[in-house]
């Protein structure tokens, strides 16, 4: 059970002291009835709160998979840029983050979320989850370039030396702008980046493909989410979920 403030409060109708006001107000209703101590419990799952008239269903976590488009940021907030945070026009939460970050310029998958416990397991390095990236590159890419993410590569300066760990590369075209795909389990500065730019080529296009079991979903455009399914929620919360 939660306090009626908490409840509404979490749901984004506003904060604690404006909502203790709209509640004295006589603004709230709970099961069809008028409210107007901030204080009563509500049973989360069977009460129904109404406020102007208007159902206030309770989530206590949300899970979203959005498209990240390029020229928005990876943050909650930000006093210049528009934020991730800002494409999820439906949310019912005040308090969601998204799970990593992915650089200005880059797009694709992003899990949105308030589920910390999901977002520490999905980070942890000790955790291995596979991150997969489909990228463009100028420059001939190389079995040896292969070769040298598989053992992983220096991305740092001459002073000192920052290495990753192995990485798969899967050349899907070698031209003069080179196609691949890469999966890494770091999340490094601009480690894509800076991993090409240590055998001598430069990231044109970036794009996150999949996150652990979680994919991203083709028919999402950029700036497009969707709540996460069932079945994709069990996949990218079991323990168990297959490493490469």
């Amino acid at each position: 059970m939660i306090r009626l403030d908490k409840y509404l409060a979490d749901m984004g109708i506003g904060t604690r002291q404006e909502v203790k006001k709209y509640i004295r107000q006589g603004r709230v209703s709970v099961n069809g009835k008028t409210v107007k101590s901030p204080d009563i419990k509500i049973r989360e799952e069977e009460d129904k709160v109404c406020f102007d008239a208007k159902e206030v269903a309770y989530a206590s976590y949300e899970y979203y998979m959005l498209n990240k488009p390029s020229g928005v940021v990876s943050a909650t907030e930000d006093p210049t840029e528009a934020t991730v945070i800002d494409l999820i026009k439906d949310k019912k939460r005040k308090d969601l983050f998204p799970v990593g970050r992915l650089d200005k310029d880059t797009e694709g998958l992003l899990l949105i979320t308030n589920d910390g416990q999901l977002a520490h397991r999905l980070l942890s390095p000790k955790k291995h989850v596979d991150k997969t990236y489909y990228a463009r590159i100028r420059g001939i890419v190389t079995e040896e370039d292969v070769e040298a993410f598989k053992s992983g590569v220096n991305i740092g300066t001459d002073e000192k030396e920052e290495w990753t760990r192995p990485g798969l590369l899967k050349i899907l075209r070698s031209e003069a702008e080179s196609e691949i795909l890469l999966t890494i389990q770091e999340g490094k500065y601009h480690q894509v980046k800076r991993m090409f730019q240590a055998v001598g080529k430069e990231v044109v296009y970036l794009r996150r493909e999949s996150m652990g079991s979680l994919k991203l979903d083709q028919k999402l455009k950029p700036g497009e989410y969707r709540l996460l399914t069932k079945e994709e929620l069990e996949d990218v919360t079991d323990e168990n979920a297959e490493r490469y």
